[in-house]
């Protein structure tokens, strides 16, 4: 067993610390018949029984003619993937129950193409992709989540039928990649905002008193803000728009775990605190974010949301 571990910890490695391209060379390439090449290998030997049979000169040169395209197209698939260089890319954070897809740079050194490589995960959708000559590109290798926190790369499948199908030639690739898996969001409404410091009550309308004029909106907009007049105007030709508002005082909200109801499981209580702050920071609220052991101090923006889903994510109860 330890003879086994070995075996498939060398055949599979990618580098030391697996975040340096790799060149795939002569070991690390794999090649069999497909079973198209095997019924292709199968029709040959009877056509040359039948060419022996019969003493057909044209049957053999038929025949041979044939096994000498088999071969060619064996050596071409080989070359579709040696030399062949990957390194690893970046991977964006998602959400539990959406899709990570892990970047994977595909160079290509050569003065001719190399077309129909296919890369898989798992049991994911296999995601095909050509290479230009002297060239290089960037494929997403999609990943499934399922709960938060690191998701790494599992061990993914590089493989080539190309030209005829006779024969597929793989390489295994497992480089040192990671993705961050958010809590999937549950959105309820927001906790009571905190009072202001001279000892009142900031506005639930997030201080926007004095309007400033129109935007085009985006998709963390809250939908109360589009400015549906307006943007009826254009007809649909254009962007919704959206108010802008100057003056007045900006909603705080402090996000405390203790906000949660306690009997609900841990994982529902994290994605109610992640839907709290991507309500939050839609609206343009300052918030901050109380957990058992950690704090994070009001802030607004989207590094005051990344950094807060970042530690719900890997929050250890």
């Amino acid at each position: 067993m330890g003879i086994l571990a070995s075996l498939k910890q060398r055949l599979f490695r990618w580098r030391s610390d697996g975040t340096m391209p790799f060149r795939l060379g002569q070991r690390r390439v794999f090649i069999i018949p497909t079973r198209g090449g095997m019924l292709f290998a199968l029709a040959l030997i009877v056509m040359l029984i039948g060419a022996i049979n019969y003493n057909l000169a044209l049957g053999h040169a038929l025949v041979f003619l044939l096994a000498g395209l088999g071969l060619t197209g064996m050596v071409h698939t080989f070359r579709n993937l040696h030399g062949l260089t990957i390194a690893p890319g970046r991977c964006e954070p998602v959400f539990a129950g959406e899709t990570a897809h892990f970047l994977l740079v595909l160079g290509n050194t050569r003065a001719t193409p190399r077309p129909a490589l296919t890369l898989e995960a798992t049991t994911e959708k296999p995601v095909t992709t050509a290479i230009a000559a002297h060239d290089e590109s960037s494929v997403g290798v999609p990943l499934t989540t399922s709960r938060r926190g690191w998701l790494e790369l599992p061990k993914v499948r590089l493989s080539t039928r190309y030209p005829l199908g006779l024969f597929v030639a793989w390489s295994y690739l497992q480089p040192a990649m990671r993705c961050l898996v958010y809590p999937q969001p549950l959105f309820t409404p927001l906790p009571t905002a905190l009072p202001s410091p001279n000892g009142g009550e900031y506005s639930g309308d997030g201080g926007q008193d004095d309007f400033a004029g129109f935007r085009d909106r985006q998709p963390a907009d809250s939908p109360r803000h589009v400015a549906w007049k307006a943007s009826a105007r254009n007809a649909g030709n254009q962007p919704l728009l959206v108010k802008l508002f100057a003056g007045g005082a900006q909603v705080r909200l402090q996000l405390d775990w203790l906000q949660t109801e306690p009997e609900l499981p841990v994982e529902t209580r994290l994605s109610q605190l992640a839907g709290w702050v991507m309500t939050a920071n839609a609206e343009g609220c300052s918030y901050g974010l109380q957990l058992p052991g950690r704090e994070i101090p009001i802030a607004s923006g989207d590094a005051q949301r990344r950094l807060c889903l970042e530690t719900l994510a890997l929050f250890q109860p």
